[in-house]
């Protein structure tokens, strides 16, 4: 039996750090495969972990779910064969569902999952819960650990809620609070294969698919579909209770990236919320179309999300990517943007690595690629903007 860890997390929350570190400390010795399933088009976190000196198969252009379970059957199988590791990891798409990805695996012979883990920014984690709860909870229910980032410069009353929170999900499953500069690679890998007993985890997994089976019980798979997960329409509601700042009312035009899908205008508020500072507050909702199933949840990532990528041999300055990432906060002109990663040419011979969640950034640079990459992923995404922000 092949190991296999899922590293699941919403955009941005730090999959790819956390798994730099385990390779670099934690899985000392051991063969490794990493799929990495990117949402869009352009694969950018391979390039990041080139230097980790491990085989990396990568799956882009969608979510390992209905549309790609038997692609992913095929690849898991063929890296079984090819590379006969000892442990094969898979990070998931930020805006894939973790149950998905936990049945798709399962479906496979000779596979054995010893990790299910959700990593998720403690600063963040009340306004994503807030606007993409579907998927967001997904992830905290069907996760064995619960990995907290960025806890470190966060204020103890905003861990506490962002903990709270998760409880309200997932209350059996451990949940590591611990900045990640103060613990070990081996100490995280250990949390992630002991998270509970074998009796206590299939309990708890077996309530949360009678609870998920309660929210889904009429609704219809589609002709191809092989999980529990299947199209329909998007409903965001949310309150603010802790804000009072003014709302804005944003209409933003969803333009995908595959040409043969029909384009789709949506409505949006968009609930922006920092939990250290009172921002606006943009409410967000989809205008849903079927009553049916504004309480049911059975969408896929693409009708909730959206992303442009692109290629590109144009040469930047450090500052010049600074201010497109600063730039990207404004929801009004760019849409609701909630990662951005790249890797391009920096003027001085340099190659400039970049990553982006909303209010923060970082700028590096780091090794060559074989042609400059840039990845933006959000709600309603206006990808001429974008495309013109980055001077392409």
């Amino acid at each position: 039996m092949t190991k296999v860890d899922i590293f699941s997390g919403f955009l941005g929350a730090g999959k790819t750090t956390l798994i730099k570190k385990l390779i670099a400390d934690g899985y000392n010795g051991a063969k490794l495969v990493l799929i990495e399933n990117e949402f869009g088009q352009i694969g950018i976190d391979g390039g990041f972990l080139k230097e980790s000196g491990i085989n990396i198969t990568e799956m882009n252009s969608g979510c390992i779910c209905c549309s790609l379970v038997g692609d992913f059957g095929t690849a898991l199988k063929d890296v079984i064969d090819q590379f006969a590791p000892d442990r094969i990891l898979i990070e998931p798409s930020g805006v894939g569902k973790l149950s998905d990805v936990v049945a798709a695996v399962k479906r496979v012979e000779g596979t054995e999952i010893c990790g299910t883990v959700t990593v998720i920014d403690a600063s963040k984690c009340r306004i994503y819960l807030k606007n993409f709860k579907e998927f967001y909870e997904n992830q905290i229910k069907y996760a064995g650990t619960i990995i907290l980032s960025r806890t470190g410069n966060i204020a103890q009353d905003k861990l506490d809620q962002a903990i709270a929170l998760i409880r309200e999900i997932n209350d059996h499953s451990q949940i590591i609070t611990t900045p990640w500069d103060e613990l070990s690679g081996v100490q995280i890998l250990k949390a992630i294969e002991e998270p509970l007993t074998a009796a206590d985890m299939a309990a708890a997994l077996l309530e949360a698919e009678q609870h998920e089976h309660e929210h889904h019980h009429h609704h219809e798979h589609g002709e191809d579909c092989e999980c529990e997960e299947c199209k329909g329409h998007h409903h965001h509601d949310h309150d603010d209770d802790d804000d009072d700042d003014d709302e804005h009312e944003h209409h933003h035009h969803h333009d995908h990236d595959d040409d043969d899908h029909d384009e789709h205008e949506h409505h949006h508020h968009h609930d922006h919320d920092d939990d250290d500072d009172d921002d606006d507050e943009h409410e967000h909702h989809h205008h849903d179309h079927d009553h049916e199933h504004e309480h049911h949840h059975h969408h896929h990532a693409d009708e909730v999300f959206d992303s442009i990528g692109f290629e590109t041999s144009k040469r930047f300055t450090k500052a010049e990517i600074e201010n497109a990432l600063k730039a990207l906060d404004d929801s009004e002109k760019y849409g609701m943007i909630l990662r951005s990663k790249g890797i391009v040419a920096g003027e001085d011979g340099t190659w400039i690595h970049f990553d982006f969640v909303p209010e923060e950034s970082e700028v590096r640079t780091g090794a060559s690629d074989v042609t400059g990459k840039i990845v933006v992923i959000g709600s309603g995404v206006k990808k001429d903007a974008v495309k013109e922000l980055f001077g392409i």
